[in-house]
């Protein structure tokens, strides 16, 4: 099973749905991870201003923080391993990370 894990920058929810503005980005994100959840993926999401610990206990993501600042959030790991960080990703992107942790088998419905 693959495991997805975000960490995002501090906000008031990972919905991207809140405030007066509302971003695509982060709503199309959103439905992915809950798409890819309900298909078998294990997806991890933790936001910083919520959950600072989850931040502290995963060496990669605060070697980031400590070399980078917050500017290298949102940080997304695949099975443990740097996918992207700094920014969330491309429709492009988004498609080819759910071909990627559904070919192994995680969608399968047999």
């Amino acid at each position: 099973m693959k495991t997805i894990q975000v960490f995002d920058p501090p906000m008031c929810c990972s919905t991207g749905l809140c405030g007066t503005v509302i971003d695509p980005a982060l709503v199309s994100f959103a439905a992915l991870l809950t798409e890819l959840g309900q298909k078998g993926v294990k997806v991890e999401r933790y936001n910083m201003g919520q959950q600072p610990m989850a931040f502290v206990q995963n060496p990669i993501v605060k070697a980031m923080i400590d070399q980078e600042g917050t500017e290298a959030l949102p940080v997304v790991l695949l099975d443990g391993a740097v996918y992207l960080k700094g920014r969330y990703l491309t429709h492009e992107e988004r498609v080819t990370l759910a071909h990627a942790v559904l070919a192994d088998g995680a969608g399968a419905t047999s």
